[in-house]
């Protein structure tokens, strides 16, 4: 039913935003390491809402459960079950548009696949399903940074027409609720913010995320693109539109001496790339931007059908985002480390008789 994500590291996730749990199974996650659910539960709590008024005022407590898998403190290398109950759903804030379609949402179109629709919240379309996606990440990113090195960071680029990262300091990212690299401009967010939710509409974000330390000759040349599988785990994430591996869309405007990303015996001298060549990691830092659209759920009304086709006018109330992206960043932190652990398993389990090979250059 495509609730699995992975190839040899499989992510299955489980539950729907107003039912009694949310959770995952992790299978094939090495024995070894050592982690808690409280550190699991730090991951959770940046992605969680009502963190800020910036964000759904939903207040789930995210007490993780670690329910197998784990011995001792670490990991077996058995399937590992996580459970989170949810505490703060109010499904009454659905029901007077329980037989209406929301437009923007997938209502129409679930409602169509299967002839049945969990109408509170989006059940298993809802966001909320994304919390098990960041707490099985969290064992991922402490394996590549134990194992490899590997650090992930991601922040908010840019909100509506704001850019958010004209000037980039990382060590600003966790010390504001918009996940802004730039600490000059949380004040102006902040005021934008007020005037949007005053209005009561909503706006899209661009999403960045950089893996550094990601190791030379990761993915395949076909069927099994790093940037491939990065692309599908970033679009499978509620709200995206567009996804774009370095340079993205820009490259259509480059020419291909500014493009190539030229070699020399210090490095590479740009990375246009992505830190991919071919469906391959170079060893430069893996680059990624996602683009999220507006969110749907408004107080302002607007024209819809009803589950019989007749026209109707809907209002949704309740708690909601009015930038979807914001909370966004370390769900494409998430993806970005899924994948990338993926991929590192595949290429131990296809290339393990292969004598490592010393990178020419410096990455």
């Amino acid at each position: 039913m495509s609730n699995t994500f992975g190839r040899l590291l499989c992510i299955t996730t489980f539950g729907e935003s107003h039912g009694p749990a949310i959770g995952c199974v992790i299978d094939g996650f090495p024995p070894g390491l050592e982690i808690t659910a409280e550190e699991i539960r730090d991951e959770l709590m940046r992605r969680a809402t009502g963190q800020s008024r910036w964000t759904s005022q939903r207040r789930e407590e995210e007490d993780v459960q670690i329910l197998s898998g784990m011995f001792e403190g670490r990991t077996t290398g058995t399937p590992i079950a996580l459970v989170i109950y949810n505490t703060d759903a109010r499904s009454k804030d659905y029901s007077k548009i329980a037989a209406q379609f929301r437009p923007g949402h997938a209502d129409y179109t679930y409602h169509h696949k299967y002839g049945i629709r969990d109408y509170r919240g989006g059940g298993r379309s809802s966001a909320r399903e994304t919390a098990m996606r960041v707490a099985a990440a969290a064992l991922a990113r402490k394996w590549l940074k134990s194992h490899l090195g590997v650090e992930i960071t991601g922040w908010l680029a840019q909100i509506g027409e704001e850019v958010c990262d004209a000037h980039f300091d990382p060590e600003v990212i966790n010390t504001n609720p918009f996940f802004c690299p730039d600490a000059g401009r949380v004040p102006e967010l902040e005021d934008y913010m007020k005037r949007l939710w005053k209005s009561g509409d909503s706006v899209g974000a661009l999403v960045k995320a950089r893996a550094t330390g990601v190791p030379v000759g990761l993915g395949a040349p076909v069927y099994a693109k790093l940037d491939g599988d990065l692309a599908a785990a970033m679009m499978s994430i509620n709200a995206v539109k567009g996804v774009e591996i370095g340079a993205g869309f820009n490259s259509v405007s480059q020419l291909g001496t500014e493009h190539r990303d030229e070699i020399t015996p210090e490095g590479f001298l740009s990375n246009h790339a992505g830190g991919v060549l071919g469906g391959i990691s170079s060893g430069q830092p893996v680059e990624v931007a996602v683009a999220f659209k507006p969110t749907s759920s408004l107080r302002l009304p607007g024209r819809t059908v009803d589950v019989s086709g007749d026209p109707a006018e809907i209002i949704t109330t309740g708690r909601h985002d009015p930038c979807v992206g914001i909370r966004a960043v370390p769900i494409v932190e998430a993806m970005l480390a899924l994948t990338i652990m993926d991929h590192v398993l595949l290429h131990r389990a296809q290339c393990g008789d292969v004598p490592p090979q010393r990178p020419l250059i410096p990455t």
